[in-house]
């Protein structure tokens, strides 16, 4: 099994070396790929050093098995000829694919076999924020479907790159400082501050990240389901937590949906309020699982629930579910 790494340097290059060494990934060479900014540097995986090569367009990827892009949606589409060219599996954690109609976009808990169908040999990894919510979503639509979802995201600094976590870091610094602050990553200030936008605006006045949870959970749960979403920045550096409300065709009772959560594949209960037992950040970042906690019926509909997920974005939201996608594919014997 020969497997390659691009966009190793970044922060979730980097996972995917943490998470294919933490779970002893079957693979018998690695290569690793990035720009001419991070050609040239090494990384220790499996205490052996391994330097990142230049991606160019040539034959570098003759005999890779699966390959995990990770180095934005212009590197992929350029770049993605080249890589499957010979066959490899390419897995893409960015945007560029994830609505292509020949795309399976796909979240192992939840529809593993859609990346068995794959005609130009790609499969998209969602968005961080639709794979958690999903996740969660499974546990409830195998009680009753889901017609309809509120969610409001808390999205940490490191969803906009390892760099904007050093940012938040100097910005508190040079606040406590009382120095000017810098502001490079994000529109405004974070530190001490939420900023209500992430990504672009669309024309019907949603960002573009609130598009990708209405767009792209239709697509993984082959669902007519309504996603209205709110994202914010919030000043934490990593893992993105969710307030959910979901109706649903039938009502569900919070003990019901408990047991759901509890038994859930990718999922842990962390819901005892009595004793201030619930899902958060700053605990949870490096975790695998989506945690799910406050679950409670909506006062506002006869048929709604809501409740309170927390997930390492880095991890579950973007290098470990596109590892898990290889798995699965490798278990059922289909990669090449």
């Amino acid at each position: 099994m020969k497997v390659a790494i691009v966009g190793a340097s970044g922060a979730v290059g980097q996972e995917f070396l943490r998470v294919l060494e933490e779970r002893n990934f079957p693979l018998d060479e690695l290569l690793l790929f990035g720009s001419s900014r991070s050609a040239g540097r090494k990384y220790l995986f499996r205490g052996k050093e391994i330097e990142v090569k230049l991606l160019q367009h040539n034959d570098d990827f003759k005999g890779v098995d699966i390959a995990f892009t990770s180095a934005g949606a212009g590197t992929t589409k350029e770049f993605t000829e080249t890589i499957t060219k010979h066959g490899a599996v390419l897995i893409d954690n960015s945007s560029a694919y994830r609505m292509d109609s020949d795309v399976p976009l796909v979240v192992p808990e939840v529809n593993p076999e859609d990346a068995l169908n794959r005609p130009r040999n790609v499969i998209a990894n969602p968005n961080c924020t639709t794979i958690q919510m999903v996740v969660a979503l499974k546990a409830i639509e195998n009680l009753s479907h889901i017609k309809r979802v509120h969610v409001a995201t808390y999205q940490a600094a490191s969803g906009a790159g390892a760099a904007a976590m050093d940012e938040l870091y100097e910005q508190y610094r040079q606040v406590l400082a009382g120095d000017p602050v810098t502001v490079e990553k994000f529109a405004y200030q974070l530190a001490f501050n939420l900023i209500p936008q992430i990504d672009v605006f669309t024309d019907n006045g949603y960002t573009k990240e609130e598009m990708k949870m209405f767009n792209e959970t239709r697509k993984i749960m082959h669902s007519d389901i309504q996603v209205s979403a709110m994202c914010v920045r919030v000043p934490a550096l990593r893992s993105h937590s969710e307030s959910i409300w979901v109706e649903t065709e039938r009502p569900i009772s919070p003990e019901e949906a408990r047991e759901a959560f509890a038994n859930g594949e990718g999922l842990v209960l962390m819901d005892n309020p009595a004793e201030k037992e619930y899902p958060m950040p700053l605990f949870l970042a490096g975790k695998d699982p989506v945690y799910v906690g406050r679950i409670r019926k909506d006062l506002a509909n006869e048929n709604g629930l809501t409740f309170w997920i927390v997930g390492d974005q880095i991890k579950k939201g973007a290098a470990l579910n596109a590892v898990q996608i290889a798995e699965y594919l490798i278990k059922v014997g289909n990669v090449k």
